[in-house]
């Protein structure tokens, strides 16, 4: 009589907490949605500086522990994305006043600069470098793409070969070589491996022609590669159309 007395009082009780605490539903019993399971990110969460509209101000900001309102981000990320596309057109292919990439008097250099001349820079890519306002025309160009240190490189090759100094030839050599040959040099040219070595090993004696293969290389780079871009970009068919305003 216990026992049954006592197994009656345990079922009372399970289900009394079964009525206190039901099973929850069936996921086929829920709503469409209710049940969806939460996106799973694949990674830690973005910083910041991955997320759009991010920008310099936003960085520093960041950095010094004082974010913005939530309800002034927008305009501050608008401001960004406007400030970045300034940066770009003003690095883009183009110019307004095309007086400014000419040397020494540039208004007066740009009315003697016929069409004729101007046109003859197509001929050939050595054309083009020996006459002075195209060389110009060529660096602003360059600038564009952030490869003037080609031209650089190979105007200081030209300038070396006139050292007539035995005595600054060395050191002329060895500064050329840290500036544009070295690995990880400041401007360093697009050159390859051979190349590079081989120009290291002129320099234990320096010549006159211990640069020739490096700027044959940069020549012929920039020959094939942006001599093309050139004729076809904005700076020398601006630049042409000026001058033929000019004669009409």
């Amino acid at each position: 009589m216990q026992a049954d007395a006592l197994l009656q009082h345990t079922e009372g009780d399970n289900s009394e907490r079964f009525c206190r605490h039901p099973p929850p539903p069936h996921p086929q019993m829920l709503p469409a949605g209710l049940w969806d399971p939460p996106p799973v990110r694949s990674g830690p969460p973005s910083p910041s500086w991955e997320k759009p509209g991010f920008c310099c101000q936003s960085l520093s900001q960041h950095a010094a522990g004082t974010d913005p309102p939530a309800e002034r981000t927008g305009q501050r990320q608008n401001r960004g994305m406007r400030t970045r596309l300034g940066c770009l057109s003003h690095k883009s292919d183009s110019y307004n006043d095309f007086t400014a990439i000419l040397p020494d008097k540039p208004n007066r250099a740009l009315k003697r600069l016929s069409t004729e001349e101007a046109t003859r820079w197509a001929d050939s890519f050595d054309v083009l470098l020996s006459h002075k306002y195209g060389l110009a025309a060529f660096r602003a160009f360059l600038k564009t793409e952030f490869s003037e240190e080609n031209l650089e490189f190979w105007l200081a090759c030209e300038d070396f070969k006139k050292t007539r100094s035995a005595a600054k030839l060395a050191s002329k050599a060895q500064r050329i070589f840290e500036e544009f040959i070295d690995v990880q040099a400041p401007r360093e040219v697009n050159i390859d491996f051979q190349t590079r070595e081989l120009t290291r090993r002129n320099m234990q004696e320096p010549s006159l022609s211990c640069f020739d293969q490096a700027q044959g290389k940069v020549h012929s780079l920039m020959e094939k590669d942006s001599y093309p871009r050139f004729l076809r970009s904005k700076i020398y068919t601006d630049l042409l159309s000026q001058t033929q305003r000019r004669l009409s």
